[in-house]
């Protein structure tokens, strides 16, 4: 088994970030980060729709102002939607005034309490700062389902393998992913389906 949690320490040095919840007994939180995306996050909706799924989009504000129609289209149909900044801005070394105002920027296409950093990468300031306004959600399920040296089939087994009750999976709705994505997500929804798992949105007050 590939275990692809994040480790402990670091867990542990962030205590307030959401990494998984715990205490759920039959959800699975699917996130799909990087959209919204013509042809891969309407194929993705379509997915969750058959299987009654319900999940957390982490959209880059600068997609949701090119494709309002497809964000709208997120919201209308009961899933969650987080903050992943405007331009996927980097945490570590960017410098923190201008991290913070990308993010301040894109909540004004997103309108969430939810954020999630891209790549994972966020500085001890940078959360110090932004923790107030909003719950920051990273995972303890990595798909790899952006990695062009990782096949699908990998991408399917790495899901299987270390999704448990209260799991945050990372999945992207992006054309980088779209190859992986589109064998792996039908295969993990249909078999987590089977096993009994309900997929729920991340909502968080």
């Amino acid at each position: 088994m590939v275990n692809l949690s994040p480790p402990r320490f670091f867990q542990r040095f962030f205590k307030n970030i959401i990494w998984n919840f715990p205490l759920e007994t039959e959800g699975i939180f699917l996130t799909f980060d990087d959209g919204p995306t013509p042809g891969v996050t309407p194929w993705v909706l379509e997915q969750l729709r058959l299987y009654n799924a319900k999940a957390t989009f982490f959209c880059l504000a600068k997609n949701i102002e090119m494709h309002p129609e497809i964000f709208k289209t997120i919201v209308a149909e009961g899933h969650a939607v987080g903050n992943h900044s405007y331009s996927h801005i980097r945490g570590w070394g960017t410098d923190t005034t201008q991290y913070v105002q990308d993010i301040i920027y894109a909540n004004s296409f997103v309108n969430s309490n939810l954020y999630r950093p891209p790549y994972g990468r966020i500085t001890p300031r940078q959360f110090k700062l932004l923790r107030h306004q909003y719950k920051i959600i990273l995972w303890d399920v990595l798909s790899m389902d952006y990695s062009r040296r990782v096949s699908p089939r990998k991408v399917y087994r790495f899901v299987m393998d270390n999704a448990k009750p209260g799991s945050i999976v990372v999945f992207h709705d992006s054309l980088k992913a779209e190859r992986n994505l589109r064998y792996a997500l039908p295969r993990v929804l249909e078999k987590l389906t089977e096993k009994g798992y309900v997929f729920k949105p991340i909502v968080i007050p």
